[in-house]
């Protein structure tokens, strides 16, 4: 992953030449103010959804970066649109600014890996002029996944430096690199990382050395994080009730303007990843919504009221107040959720969403739960609020951000298994 900063005026030329081609381009470069740090963070076709606009760009946003997310395919008839890796079809689509815009010139970048999102961000000959540049002026710059060796080591920006990638593409580094099997690495203004299970980690490093250590803290104190990276997961389970499926298990994620991306994308892409049929459903007026924290552009799959003819194995909403908010104020979607505990089927929330709207709607009665520790006391029942992940019969809930992935693994072991769990989050590079 690269990212990169640019001078105000610089950024808010390109951000307009943007919105003159697709409405809500001033969404893409969020946080921070004029005097903030610019980042940019480069995407392409392929590119790891968990590793770009979830983790690295709202770890950085929360820092109060000034985040640009800038696509590196060339142009297409639907606009500045990214289909990220891993999510088919119409799913996961994206918009972004378009690098190369006139003047825009990067000096922190930040590369996400996937591929082959990391080989056409290697082909871009902008992006690698770019980076180039920033890196002899002395910039910060660095990348995840594949795109350590596959995308800066390619270009000859690794020489003589410490790194670590993918554990599969760690063969393709060149000769000139010292590869280092760890998370993340730091070496002088290069940071690298293993894998979308590493992008929280990947981000927080990026803010340390931007910010400093205190400034990091804080920012992952609301995230809260593992207390130890790399270790297995686990869940609280009580009642312990097995969760059928007739076939491919079909999964609900409604989305609403505030839901936090970090949350819902972790869902999603975990849950696909398992092979569950999962769907997006807007509860707004249209299909695409606007995320709480880096005003990320994410288009749903189908409309509430369309999705609502639909049976479901699993419903589960992720967090984000003002997205919880809506969900709560929305009947056809709370109906579902009561018809769904109703018949004792799975259903389930993360951060805001368990006080704020299963709470208030009945849906936690004789259910012990956990939720985003802020809100936790709207709980009535509060006894097992400490733990990250609460399985209880047919529901399962969970605290914030840092946890969403644990969710997401959880939900997996129950629907799939504990061994497939354990395989995704190796694959992830989550443990």
């Amino acid at each position: 992953m690269a990212a990169a900063a640019a001078s105000s005026s610089l950024v808010r030329r390109a951000a307009a030449a943007a919105s003159r081609r697709l409405p809500l381009a001033r969404a893409f470069a969020s946080g921070g103010g004029d005097k903030a740090k610019r980042v940019l963070v480069p995407v392409a076709a392929g590119t790891e959804p968990i590793e770009a606009a979830p983790a690295t760009a709202d770890v950085l946003n929360r820092a109060g970066a000034r985040v640009t997310v800038a696509t590196a395919d060339p142009p297409k008839d639907e606009g500045l649109i990214v289909e990220a890796a891993l999510w088919g079809q119409a799913r996961g689509r994206r918009p972004r600014h378009r690098l190369g815009g006139r003047g825009l010139r990067p000096n922190r970048p930040c590369r996400c890996g996937g591929m082959p999102g990391s080989a056409n961000l290697r082909d871009c000959k902008v992006l690698e002029k770019m980076v180039k540049k920033h890196a002899e002026n002395g910039g910060l710059y660095g990348a995840i996944c594949a795109a350590p060796a596959v995308t800066l080591a390619y270009w000859g920006m690794l020489k003589g430096l410490k790194a670590t990638c993918y554990p599969s593409f760690m063969e393709k580094f060149t000769a000139e690199v010292i590869p280092v099997n760890s998370r993340v690495v730091v070496d002088r203004n290069v940071v690298t990382s293993q894998g979308p299970g590493t992008a929280i980690e990947f981000g927080l490093a990026l803010v340390e050395q931007l910010y400093g250590r205190e400034k990091m803290e804080e920012v992952a104190g609301p995230l809260y994080v593992r207390p130890q990276h790399g270790a297995e997961y686990t869940m609280e389970e009580l009642n312990s009730l097995e969760w059928k499926c007739s076939g491919t298990p079909q999964v609900l994620v409604p989305v609403a303007n505030g839901s936090e991306e970090m949350e819902a994308l972790n869902l999603i892409d975990v849950l696909r990843r398992a092979g569950a049929n999962v769907i997006i459903a807007s509860v707004e007026d249209k299909l695409q919504i606007v995320t709480r924290r880096h005003k990320f552009n994410l288009i749903a799959d189908m409309m509430l009221d369309e999705a609502a003819k639909m049976q479901f194995d699993l419903i589960v909403m992720p967090g984000g107040l003002p997205g919880a908010q809506k969900f709560s104020s929305t009947k056809k979607l709370v109906d579902l959720l009561k018809k769904q505990a109703e018949s004792n089927k799975p259903y389930g929330a993360i951060c805001a969403s368990p006080a704020h709207v299963l709470e208030p709607h009945g849906l936690l009665k004789g259910k012990k739960a956990t939720a985003f520790p802020p809100m936790s006391h709207l709980l009535t029942d509060q006894s097992v609020c400490e733990h990250r992940v609460v399985v209880d019969g047919n529901l399962i809930t969970s605290r914030a951000p840092g946890t969403a992935t644990e969710f997401a693994l959880a939900i997996v072991e129950k629907l799939f298994g504990r061994d497939k769990a354990v395989s995704i989050a190796k694959e992830l590079i989550f443990m």
